[in-house]
């Protein structure tokens, strides 16, 4: 099982949506920001897919999914991608599957 849970920015009040657990298809979705654009995205990665796919096996080479850059970097789960302010759980919790 897997959830979705809501980040805010303290400062600049930047929302992301960030997935955590496993997909019905063992897939892991990885946020990322993107140094480019200022977003954070959510990348699927591993499970069924990559079994077809390889470049779904990890986060190296992949795209931002809203501009395109290669400029991404795992999501460190604190810092705003737009302002470098501090993001919070607010707790808003969505279950997923």
């Amino acid at each position: 099982m897997s959830w979705k849970r809501k980040y805010r920015c303290k400062s600049c009040g930047c929302e992301a949506e960030v997935y955590e657990g496993r997909g019905l298809f063992r897939q892991q979705i990885t946020a990322v920001s993107c140094n480019h654009c200022h977003t954070i995205q959510n990348l699927v990665v591993g499970g069924i897919i990559a079994d077809v796919a390889p470049s779904f096996r990890s986060e190296v080479g992949r795209l931002c999914l809203q501009c395109g850059s290669d400029d991404i970097r795992i999501w460190d789960m604190k810092t705003c991608p737009q302002c470098q302010g501090e993001m919070e759980d607010t707790g808003e919790k969505e279950f997923w599957t």
